[in-house]
């Protein structure tokens, strides 16, 4: 876990997530400001209140652990009462001892991933009065542009005639506003189902979700903030949104050739969400990219605490070696390795010397080139 110098200028530079000022903060503001060059890609999270959207986000995007976010709730109440509460029917505002005023309709967010891409993300409040404002007077602002709409059910809602109501209103605002956004359904809270329902009651919602959808498609995945499923989710999501995914597929599978690996790996540096993959050997285990993301995350915010920065970490027996490193400023790549005639020294200096080719893959801009076969 030494802290290289490579590790201390990325970290000095704060790549990675980065977030502007949470609640009706101007884009912009405390001197953070877009570059040129940014790829910007909207993104709506909606579903009721109490679903788990901002449990959810703040544990991919802001490094909370499960744990921590059943004080997410409690901060907002205590804001609510230290604050004057002003109310209308379009939205809610808190104005504070200086006369600032909140808006906690909408919280927007731009989140920096891989270098130029930035997600717009829009953090949709889920109370009834803020629903049907979306759809009447702010509709065309929050529905147009639209990239992505993550809508996120509540497993166990008690008001799922109410929450599939609100779905197909967002549905026909995307149909007019962004007919070519991607939907995306999370059925949230699975842990609270018994296990041996969990697939049944899955199938039923999906196939309800899919048919509500039409003629839009609509992806749906089983979510707890719990376990892997998460990661899973939240990586496809964002697997749609990388602007070069199959050039960097392609460049991914000749790097695994060259090397002769059995499996490589290629991770967002600060979520740790896998962005692309290529395996030359089936495994056994289908959910073995998600646990990776979580405990390896889990392991980073430990070192974090630790004041040491992670970098790098070898885990080798007698069946394979695996290889975790800092590939690009934005990325970690792993690298599995099942033939134990090559030695680790090789496999690192055949990642060093990968990296500057991938680093030109990421700019969005960038060339578009292919790393060769030799």
């Amino acid at each position: 876990m030494e802290e290289s110098d490579s590790e201390r200028k990325m970290e000095k530079e704060n790549l990675g997530p980065r977030m502007d000022p949470p609640i009706g903060e101007p884009e912009g503001s405390l001197g953070w400001v877009l570059p040129n060059t940014a790829m910007k890609k909207k993104v709506l999270l909606m579903g009721k209140s109490g679903s788990g959207k901002t449990s959810m986000r703040s544990i991919i995007f802001a490094n909370y652990i499960a744990r921590d976010t059943r004080r997410l709730g409690a901060t907002i109440l205590d804001r609510l009462h230290s604050l004057q509460i002003n109310s209308s029917l379009s939205t809610y505002s808190l104005v504070d001892s200086v006369g600032n005023t909140k808006t906690f309709d909408v919280e927007h967010s731009h989140v920096r991933f891989l270098g130029n891409l930035v997600l717009n993300l829009w953090d949709c409040g889920g109370q009834d009065t803020f629903m049907e404002n979306y759809f009447t007077s702010q509709r065309d602002n929050i529905f147009r542009n639209v990239e992505v709409l993550i809508y996120v059910f509540d497993v166990e809602s008690r008001e799922l005639e109410k929450d599939m109501h609100y779905y197909q209103s967002c549905l026909e605002a995307i149909l007019q506003n962004s007919p070519d956004a991607k939907i995306f359904c999370l059925v949230h809270k699975m842990d609270l189902v018994q296990e041996d329902q969990r697939d049944l009651i899955f199938k039923e919602r999906e196939e309800d979700l899919r048919r509500l959808s039409r003629p839009l498609e609509c992806s749906c995945f089983r979510t707890s903030i719990w376990d892997e499923t998460l990661y899973k989710a939240w990586s496809s999501i964002v697997y749609q949104l990388i602007p070069n995914v199959q050039q960097l597929e392609m460049n991914l599978r000749n790097f695994a050739e060259i090397i002769e690996a059995d499996e490589v790996l290629l991770f967002e540096r600060a979520t740790f969400l896998v962005i692309s993959h290529y395996h030359c050997k089936e495994q056994r285990d289908a959910h073995r990219f998600e646990k990776i993301s979580n405990i390896i995350k889990q392991f980073k915010l430990s070192c974090s605490k630790l004041a040491a920065s992670f970098q790098s970490m070898e885990v080798r027996n007698s069946n394979f070696a695996a290889f975790i490193d800092i590939f690009t400023s934005n990325t970690y790549v792993m690298v599995v390795m099942s033939d134990p005639s090559i030695p680790s020294a090789a496999t690192l200096i055949n990642i060093r010397n990968a990296r500057k080719h991938f680093e030109k893959l990421e700019r969005v801009d960038g060339p578009k080139q292919c790393l060769l076969m030799r």
